[in-house]
């Protein structure tokens, strides 16, 4: 099995095979925390005009998503797995769009199969590909903004790497060290209205989730995500 770790659009342009997009800060870890919140579906787009329409269409939703880390004008939510554990979301549907993930996804056009990747579910992910045992797999840490190497996002792809190949590497001490690094953001008095501390913890809690969730193409054009527990 061929292995690559790519980054950004560009790398989500270039991906083929089983193909993963990582984003711990936070757009895919808000994905499965939302799930186990109790959202019946998760709707990803790349447009906040699309996500207002979509929002029309489907009543029973709430808007998350953020532009430059912050909640958008009109969104229920942010881009906070906190957040999200404070909210009502059983039954609903979730429409999502982000900077940097949802873009990576949207992107992704010549994948076989498509996944979203976290630390919160890295090594659910890496049995399921285990399992289907494709000839090459294509990890793409999108960055921060997607722009910039993110750690949490190679850490992540190394971390998936590692066990899709049966390793059993320590990364827990690199995981930890996120908050003198990339994570430190989180830890800055003025954006804890729209970042706060606990956001961190809650998007480092490594193997928190045993499902992966599938990104399957719709007619609009638009994603959903769909979860797949794996045993």
């Amino acid at each position: 099995m061929k292995i690559k770790i790519l980054e950004f659009v560009e790398g989500a342009q270039k991906a083929d095979g089983v193909t993963v997009v990582i984003d711990v800060f936070r757009a895919f870890s808000v994905s499965c925390y939302a799930f186990y919140a109790g959202v019946r579906e998760i709707i990803v787009t790349d447009s906040i005009d699309e996500a207002f329409r979509l929002k029309e269409k489907y009543k029973e939703s709430v808007l998350a998503g953020e532009r430059d880390e912050k909640k958008i004008a009109g969104f229920d939510l942010g881009n906070s797995p906190t957040e999200i554990l404070l909210s009502n979301l059983s039954g609903k549907i979730l429409i999502q769009t982000t900077t940097a993930g949802t873009r990576g996804l949207l992107s992704a056009s010549s994948s076989t199969e498509l996944l979203t990747g976290s630390l919160v579910n890295a090594s659910a992910v890496a049995r399921y590909i285990k399992k289907i045992n494709p000839e090459t797999v294509s990890l793409v840490a999108m960055g921060y903004r997607g722009k910039t190497t993110a750690e949490e996002d190679i850490l992540c792809a190394e971390f998936i790497a590692d066990r899709i190949s049966g390793g059993t590497k320590d990364f827990s001490e690199k995981i930890c060290n996120l908050c003198n690094t990339s994570g430190k953001r989180f830890f800055i008095p003025e954006n804890s209205d729209f970042s706060p501390p606990t956001d961190f913890f809650l998007c480092t809690m490594t193997d928190r989730f045993d499902f992966v969730l599938k990104a399957i193409r719709r007619l609009d054009g638009n994603i959903s995500l769909v979860k797949t527990e794996i045993e």
